[in-house]
């Protein structure tokens, strides 16, 4: 396994949010367009973006607040948990985690009755059950690309491009009100996603209009899932969910993959096929594998990808022993053709050689016919 470290730079004055808690300590999902690589911390409101300044560093911050952009739900001070990014046809598409918190107890305070309280609390935060679009366009003058609420298509003149969101209802989205009733996931949406409920983490967006979105919970009997899915504007600007081709369920696709007993933590497409980081579904330190899973955007219907069809390409290490709950890669770019970047959320010191800077990690990608790695 080849690895290559590049320096992500951060700007002090945007890199802190209300908490006081570094942009580069909870990085979340990341994304590449042209020099851009595109970051989201998941305690905040906001889309980072950095350019390339070296053969493998990233800088000139520039930080966009989503608030400006969307429609959110609650306020600029709840967390959006950001957890999936992709591009396609000139919108940078975002989704948020879809899950309940349980609230962490302090092990170290004396009122054990108190903190054993806390874990019986369970908070729903309606700016989690977020996905949407916003224009992506290049500014020819700088080289960089930006976000906008509303933009002319930078080819068609009759088209407008607008920021959209799907509808919501009272505290969550159309999406989250039909999984309400899916035999699979039913009985996890009201579990915490760190307990193996339902969580999102990893959005991937095809040219066509779909996307697929992973889930890190639930993970049934070691069977980790993607949803595919179509959403549509309609007339009044909102997005929504159209009838896909071939789900059973209609308006979305279940595609269970097996991960080796891991839920998924990004997605990447390349070509007709997508790159899915996994990884635990629990709050644990433990392996975390970056698969390939061949044809995933030509999938018929509903499918059970076993073992075989996915191809395990290589281990990302993290934390352990004296860094245990540290380095835990949760965001994956494809750099090029040959590479992909993770980022690390909990980064452990070694990574914070400067203020305001964090390491990340490039890997060789094996070719897509090359034998996969052993399973286990």
């Amino acid at each position: 396994m080849r690895r290559q470290s590049y320096t992500l730079h951060f700007t002090p004055k945007l890199s802190y949010n209300t908490d006081k808690k570094h942009v580069r300590d909870g990085l979340s999902t990341v994304l590449r367009t042209g020099d851009n690589l595109w970051l989201s911390c998941d305690e905040r409101t906001t889309i980072e973006r950095l350019r390339l300044i070296g053969p493998h560093a990233f800088g000139e911050h520039c930080s966009y607040e989503l608030t400006d952009l969307l429609d959110l739900p609650s306020d600029e001070d709840e967390e959006i948990d950001i957890e999936g990014m992709g591009e396609a046809d000139n919108y940078l598409w975002l989704i948020g985690s879809h899950s309940l918190k349980r609230k962490k107890p302090d092990h170290k305070d004396t009122d054990t009755a108190k903190q054993i309280a806390r874990l019986a609390k369970i908070e729903e935060e309606s700016n989690r059950y977020l996905l949407a679009r916003i224009p992506l366009v290049l500014n020819a003058e700088t080289g960089n690309y930006e976000l906008h609420k509303e933009a002319p298509h930078p080819t068609d003149p009759s088209q407008t491009l607008c920021a959209a969101q799907l509808h919501s209802t009272s505290n969550a989205n159309d999406l989250f009100d039909l999984l309400a009733d899916d035999p699979h996931l039913k009985p996890f949406i009201k579990i915490p996603g760190k307990d193996n409920g339902f969580d999102v983490e990893g959005l991937a967006a095809a040219p066509d209009g779909r996307l697929f979105v992973g889930l890190r919970g639930p993970v049934l009997r070691g069977w980790a899932i993607v949803l595919e899915l179509l959403p549509k504007e309609d007339k009044k600007g909102r997005l929504r969910l159209d009838k896909i081709k071939g789900a059973e369920q209609v308006y979305y696709k279940k595609h269970f993959l097996d991960l080796d007993g891991m839920g998924v933590r990004e997605l990447r497409q390349i070509g007709s096929d997508i790159l899915m980081l996994a990884g635990p579904t629990m709050d644990l330190d433990g392996t975390i594998a970056v698969y390939r899973w061949p044809n995933a955007l030509v999938q018929p219907q509903d499918s059970l990808i076993g073992p075989g069809k996915v191809h395990r390409l290589f281990d990302v290490p993290h934390g352990h022993g004296p860094t245990s709950g540290q380095d835990k890669a949760e965001g994956m770019a494809v750099l090029d053709d040959k590479h992909v970047l993770s980022v690390f959320d909990s980064p452990t010191e070694a990574r914070k050689k400067a203020p305001h800077e964090v390491v990340a990690d490039s890997f060789l990608l094996p070719g897509p016919d090359s034998a996969p790695q052993p399973q286990g």
